[in-house]
């Protein structure tokens, strides 16, 4: 399933959606009495589990009525996460080297992965305008990134049970403001961190509906030209050394996110340094999962 956040109509409140046929939304909120969840909150379907899933597919087949999906403005799956977005650095061996080369970071391949969290108000819509924050950072960069979205509570988990905890999965993209992270001791958060830097959607693919998350094409463009071109096979760390390693000794929770890193091609490791400008259109799409396309800077007039 695919199921989206959405608002059926200028101003309307935010309510949760399934996807159907392609190119329409059941609006789980008119679907039907009995929904074992909030269906204006995915967080609340997500920890509904097993039982409000089951609850979705029999309203998706049993509407008759869906939505235009190109007349819905669709947000973010989880437009206000509860957490920060937990983040891995470093996680494809090609980003690891450029990143050497490039003097953003000067240690070896770590043994362990290297987490760190965007706070949730970096969360953006699929299509929104991603703020150029000029006066604060002239180096916005791309870092196109699959998500996981965390299905169950959950501490110590091992990684043979991993795949348990994974609700489903989104296209992430990870801009990065560079000089504020080396501004700020090299360390992550700050950079990572600036308002609506973290396009996210267009919406969230069951775990069922993804046989193999290590097994699908990563890409990114600016303007249409191709900046990063990989599969997320070529991970370091896969997802359930990932969950394992990230739920040792802190409890995850539904609704948490967790982008695992990006490959190969930033703007920072290129020869010059490419950064985003006002204007530029930034396209994050991930094989199976969807696509994201985010203007950067104020938003084309309608």
């Amino acid at each position: 399933m695919r199921l989206v956040t959405f608002a059926p109509a200028r101003g309307a409140a935010p309510r949760v959606g399934l996807i159907r046929d392609g190119d329409r939304v059941v609006d789980l909120a008119r679907a039907g009495a009995g929904a074992p969840f909030d269906p204006r909150d995915m967080v609340s379907l997500i920890a509904s589990g097993a039982r409000g899933l089951a609850w979705v597919r029999r309203a998706g087949a049993r509407s008759g009525k869906a939505l235009p999906l190109a007349g819905v403005r669709l947000l973010a799956p989880i437009p206000r996460p509860r957490k920060n977005v937990f983040c891995v650095g470093w996680n494809y061996v090609e980003h690891f080297e450029e990143s050497k080369v490039s003097k953003l970071h000067e240690v070896e391949f770590p043994a362990h992965p290297t987490f760190f969290s965007k706070v949730p108000t970096t969360v953006n819509a699929p299509r929104g305008a991603v703020p150029l924050h000029a006066g604060v950072t002239s180096q916005l960069d791309w870092e196109a990134e699959l998500g996981v979205v965390i299905g169950r509570r959950g501490t110590d988990i091992p990684e043979t049970a991993a795949a348990r905890y994974v609700f489903g999965y989104t296209v992430v993209n990870d801009i990065s403001a560079r000089e504020v992270q080396k501004r700020h001791g090299a360390q992550l958060f700050k950079g990572k961190s600036l308002d609506g830097t973290c396009p996210m959607g267009p919406w969230i693919v069951t775990a069922d509906e993804v046989p193999d998350p290590h097994a699908l094409r990563i890409t990114s463009r600016v303007n249409g030209v191709t900046k990063q071109d990989s599969n997320t096979r070529c991970m370091y760390f896969r997802i359930p050394r990932l969950i394992a390693e990230l739920s040792a000794g802190t409890t995850l929770e539904p609704g948490d996110i967790l982008s695992t890193g990006t490959p190969a091609g930033v703007g920072h490791a290129r020869k010059p340094p490419e950064f985003l400008k006002a204007g530029d259109v930034l396209e994050t799409e991930i094989e199976g999962l969807g696509l994201l396309r985010n203007r950067i800077g104020k938003a084309r007039p309608k």
